[in-house]
């Protein structure tokens, strides 16, 4: 199911589209594609939606399509060191006084508010100085068709539209909440403003038709697709979001063998951030310990949570059992996931969660919240999926299921297995992009 757009024939398009619509050749499997990033951030080191156009532009450019990227000039360092082959196909948008207003009004509201209000107004900044940039490259030629993979959230309007060549926008992700009885998760004020925040997002769908006018949309599930600001929502393309690059996550290394019955070593990789749940992970494996299963868990990442979730484990006897490693790059993560035996995320608003793939990628099963995006790449065979509610008795039920694991090595092996069997034949970034390519050229060549 395709989304063509609201708009069927060049006489009712705006003039820039109007004067390129007939100007395309049809695409063949063959065609090397010009394909145009557009981002408000391209990066490895933000993790999270900044690491999808960063990987889109990077493997076109590996398949030898001439791909361009459009980032912020926030990412320039890193891009221009990561990529130094590749820096003369990357364009920046830097700060104005326009950014620089947004940002100070900005700082004086509500957290609740100020994420998804002047984080959305910021963008739309961007996207205004985007589009001269948009306008120069395809005028010159050197555009076929324009990629926004992010923000992913399927309410955020978009200005790119009008340039006379194809509009892909996603996989977006989103419209999620938290699961009954977390709700204190959430400030009152964000209780009050998420509603109100997604009726504004309609209405400025209307004002901002980008979504409404793209060529494809693509939504990585259904809730996604049930938050859509378009008339037929049924037209998207499913397409999740998140892949895996088998470069860096792979089992091929073997550094050790697998932990003997009763014994098992845990890792979570992630933000230190209330909804990733990691206090009830903390209390899970005291729980298990006490129920006489060896479970250590170590750490991988940072935040603002942190000095509370050291003291908690600190204070629950598990000091030496719970290891907080801190912020690692993608290789040292890599390197403790092979280390280990299975990976813990019972986040409780998790939209994607690419650390499930990754770790599925190496052969190791997933213990996760029965929530949200790991609940869309789990199945039996390579994960334990737990519901978060009732709230009270959730810690109890992760012991379980880490006593499980622990107590079984061949069903962490055989978990392990389905795990890298599904990666391969549905997350493998090489595969995505031949996917992606497929999509590429269905609207090129509707357009043609």
């Amino acid at each position: 199911m395709v989304a063509y757009g609201t708009r069927s024939s060049p006489t009712d398009t705006d003039s820039g589209e109007a004067a390129g619509y007939f100007r395309f050749a049809r695409m063949t499997d063959n065609s090397k594609l010009k394909v145009l990033i557009v981002a408000p951030n391209a990066s490895a080191r933000m993790g999270g939606e900044a690491f999808l156009p960063l990987k889109y532009f990077q493997i076109l450019r590996q398949h030898g399509h001439p791909a361009k990227l459009i980032a912020h000039s926030r990412n320039r360092e890193e891009l221009t060191t990561a990529l130094p082959d590749d820096a003369d196909h990357i364009y920046y948008i830097d700060d104005s006084r326009y950014h620089r207003a947004v940002w100070r009004v900005g700082k004086g509201l509500p957290e609740a508010v100020r994420t998804p209000l002047i984080g959305n107004l910021i963008n739309q900044i961007n996207e205004a100085f985007q589009k001269r940039l948009i306008r120069d490259l395809v005028s010159q030629g050197q555009v076929d068709l324009i990629h926004q993979p992010i923000p992913v959230s399927p309410r955020a309007p978009s200005r790119i539209h009008g340039f006379g060549v194809p509009v892909v926008i996603g996989p977006m992700n989103g419209n999620m909440s938290y699961p009954k009885g977390y709700e204190d998760y959430e400030s009152r004020m964000s209780r009050l403003f998420v509603p109100a925040a997604r009726t504004l997002g309609l209405l400025a769908n209307l004002l901002i038709p980008g979504k409404r006018r793209a060529d494809v949309l693509l939504v990585a599930n259904e809730r996604t697709r049930t938050g859509l600001p378009v008339p037929n929502r049924n037209w998207a393309i499913t397409l999740v979001e998140n892949g895996v690059d088998l470069s860096v996550w792979s089992n091929e290394v073997q550094s050790r063998l697998p932990s003997k019955p009763g014994k098992l070593k845990l890792v979570f990789m992630g933000r230190m951030i209330p909804l990733k749940g990691l206090d009830f992970s903390i209390e899970a494996v005291r729980l298990a310990r006490e129920g006489g299963a060896n479970v250590t868990l170590d750490i991988l990442g940072d935040g603002p949570t942190r000095p509370a979730l050291e003291a908690q484990a600190a204070q629950t006897g598990l000091g030496d059992h719970v290891r907080f490693l801190g912020f690692r790059s993608q290789s040292e993560c890599a390197d403790v996931l092979r280390m280990s035996d299975a990976l813990i995320l019972n986040s409780l608003r998790e939209c994607g969660g690419a650390v499930v793939l990754e770790a599925m990628s190496m052969g190791r099963p997933v213990i996760a919240a029965d929530w949200g995006g790991p609940a869309d790449y789990i199945d039996p065979s390579c994960g334990i999926l737990v519901p978060p509610a009732p709230r009270h008795d959730f810690s109890i039920r992760l012991a379980q299921s880490i006593s499980q694991l622990a107590n079984n090595p061949m069903k962490r092996q055989t978990m392990g297995e389905a795990g890298i069997r599904k990666i391969r034949e549905e997350f493998d970034w090489q595969k995505k992009i031949e996917q992606i390519l497929q999509i590429y050229r269905d609207a090129l060549n509707r357009r043609s």
